[in-house]
C-alpha cells in the first residue's frame, strides 16, 4: 500500500534533532521515510518522488515556484558549522587560479564556496566534481570540499592540510547566519494532505524542542554510532540552528542574491513558508 506522504531524511547527523524524537509509530501507516544524501534528495524532490523533507537551500531556490518551506525548520549556523570544510594544500589566500575538487553530495555548500572564493576573494578557480573521498580528491587538485559526516571524519583523521569552515568564512565576510537546508513541500501536496502535513510538521517541531532541552540522549546516540568523543558532538550540535526565523531568512536570501549575481541562479529567490492551517507567508526581504 502506498503511503500518503513520502518524507525525505538527509543521511547526515546534522538533521537528527528534527527526527530523533519524531513519533514514527503514530504515522507508520501514512508516511514513508526515504533516506539519502542531500544531492539525491534534491533530485528526488524535483522529480516528485518525495513530497516533503530537508533539501539543500540552493535546490529550494532552483524550484521555488513549485515548493514552499515548513516554518521554523532548517539546518543553519551563525559562524562555525563543524561539518562543511575546505581542505587545502596551501592557505586559502593562495588559491587564486587553483583547481578544487567538489563533493558530489552537495548543492548549497558547493555554491557557497564559489560565492566566497569568487565574490569575496576575487579568485578565478577551476572545479571538478568527485565522490567524497578526500585522498582521491586531492591527488590532482589543490583543495577539496567535503560536507556532513564525510567532512567530520576527514577532520578527525587529521593531516597536514589547511582546513576552513565555510560557515565561519561566510559569517566573517557578511555577518549573517547561513542556512544549508530547509524542509520543503511540493505545492501540489498541500491541498491533498494538509491535515497530515500539519501533524507531521508539529511532530518535527516537538522533536526539535525536546532535543534542544535535553541533548544528552542524542549525543550518546551519535557517539555510539559515529565515533568521536562526547565533547566534540556537544560542540557540534550547539553550533547548529534548526529554527528558521528572521535571522536565518535574511542570511539565506542574501546568499540567493549573491548566487544570482554570479550567475549561479537565474534570479534571486525568496522563501514562502507554510504553517498549520495552510497559511503561507512570503518573506521577501532587502539587505
Amino acid at each position: 500500500m502506498q503511503k500518503s506522504l513520502r518524507i525525505g531524511q538527509i543521511l547526515y547527523t546534522n538533521v537528527l534533532p528534527v527526527y530523533f524524537y519524531f513519533d514514527q509509530e503514530r504515522f507508520e501507516d501514512r508516511i514513508e521515510f526515504i533516506r539519502q544524501v542531500p544531492a539525491q534528495l534534491n533530485q528526488a524532490m524535483a522529480r516528485g518522488e518525495i513530497d516533503v523533507g530537508p533539501i539543500s537551500s540552493f535546490s529550494y531556490a532552483e524550484h521555488a515556484s513549485h515548493y514552499v518551506a515548513l516554518a521554523d525548520l532548517s539546518v543553519s549556523a551563525k559562524g562555525r558549522v563543524g561539518s562543511l570544510f575546505l581542505f587545502s594544500k596551501k592557505p586559502i589566500e593562495q588559491l587564486d587560479g587553483a583547481k578544487i575538487a567538489l563533493t558530489n553530495t552537495s548543492a548549497t555548500t558547493v555554491n557557497l564556496l564559489k560565492i566566497i572564493l569568487h565574490k569575496f576573494y576575487g579568485f578565478e578557480i577551476s572545479y571538478v566534481t568527485q565522490e567524497p573521498e578526500l585522498e582521491q580528491m586531492l591527488l590532482d587538485s589543490d583543495a577539496a570540499l567535503l560536507i556532513g559526516d564525510d567532512a567530520i571524519q576527514a577532520v578527525r583523521n587529521g593531516g597536514p592540510l589547511h582546513v576552513y569552515d565555510l560557515g565561519e568564512l561566510w559569517h566573517q565576510f557578511t555577518g549573517y547566519s547561513m542556512t544549508f537546508a530547509v524542509w520543503a513541500v511540493r505545492k501540489e501536496v498541500l491541498a491533498k494532505h494538509s491535515g497530515l502535513l500539519a501533524d507531521v510538521h508539529a511532530s518535527f517541531l516537538a522533536s526539535k524542542e525536546k532535543t534542544r532541552h535535553n541533548t544528552g540522549p542524542l549525543i550518546e546516540y551519535v557517539h555510539t554510532h559515529y565515533g568521536g568523543d562526547m565533547q566534540e558532538w556537544t560542540r557540534y550540535f550547539q553550533g547548529l540552528q534548526h529554527d528558521f526565523g528572521d535571522e536565518q531568512r535574511i542570511g539565506l536570501e542574501y546568499y540567493y542574491r549573491c548566487a544570482a549575481e554570479l550567475g549561479l541562479l537565474p534570479a534571486p529567490a525568496t522563501v514562502d513558508l507554510w504553517q498549520a492551517g495552510g497559511r503561507q507567508t512570503n518573506t521577501t526581504l532587502t539587505r
